[in-house]
């Protein structure tokens, strides 16, 4: 029996979640408060639309001549890993279709079932958020060294991995900060990009729509030339 998963919305023509275009699915539930998430909506895990892997497989493959030898699919949230079982068997349909597959994740979670994920995921999208333990429970709720360990295992299988970061003015868009990115990631074979991404504020209306505080709001946003600064400080 197929696991039935929580679905947020899709994104059908992406190019900014993997190569190429992509069919992009937002699930449900993450269990970190990232003090810039721009997705507080798909916050809560029982939430959205409820979907089998056939029917979202269904969904993806109508778009599959736009994908070209590059594009594919991508699952994002919220946090994928908290429907591991879901995505597994999505991402196996996918990968019998043909598809390349894209997991956007924090890693953090690295159980058994988040491995067997791993096993049918072409690429990895991973959120570096802060550069310290401290930083990183105090900013997201979560913890580093799970992200790490993440990133170890897909070491050890061979998945390359992007590795992402957002840059937010006054928490970690210092030199220093980027120098402690760089030597977080020192030694890693399987990382095939690391992208500096400015701190946007595009979910404020969202945020003021469900009557939930924005901690950033008086945070001015990133430019990319702080952020191409940084990445080439960190000599990344």
């Amino acid at each position: 029996m197929s696991a039935v998963g929580r679905l947020h919305s899709v994104q059908t023509m992406g190019t900014l979640d993997g190569p190429g275009v992509r069919f992009v699915a937002f699930l449900q539930g993450c269990p970190l408060r990232c003090c810039y998430c721009h997705n507080p909506d798909t916050w809560e895990a029982e939430a959205g639309e409820s979907v089998t892997p056939e029917q979202l497989l269904e969904r993806a493959l109508r778009y599959r001549a736009y994908f070209g030898p590059e594009g594919g699919v991508t699952l994002s949230g919220g946090e994928p890993l908290m429907q591991a079982e879901f995505a597994r068997e999505f991402f196996d349909l996918c990968r019998q279709n043909g598809l390349h597959t894209a997991l956007d994740t924090s890693g953090c979670r690295l159980d058994r079932a988040a491995g067997e994920l791993l096993a049918v995921t072409d690429l990895v999208l991973l959120d570096i958020k802060m550069t310290s333990e401290q930083q990183y429970r105090a900013r997201t709720g979560g913890s580093l060294a799970e992200s790490m360990g993440f990133l170890r295992r897909c070491e050890e299988q061979k998945i390359p991995v992007w590795i992402r970061h957002v840059v937010v003015p006054g928490l970690n868009d210092t030199g220093e900060d980027a120098q402690r990115l760089a030597g977080l990631l020192r030694g890693f074979r399987c990382i095939d990009r690391v992208e500096f991404l400015p701190f946007r504020k595009l979910c404020l209306e969202k945020y003021h729509r469900m009557e939930i505080p924005f901690p950033l709001e008086n945070v001015p946003e990133c430019t990319e030339n702080r952020c191409r600064a940084l990445q080439k400080q960190a000599g990344l």
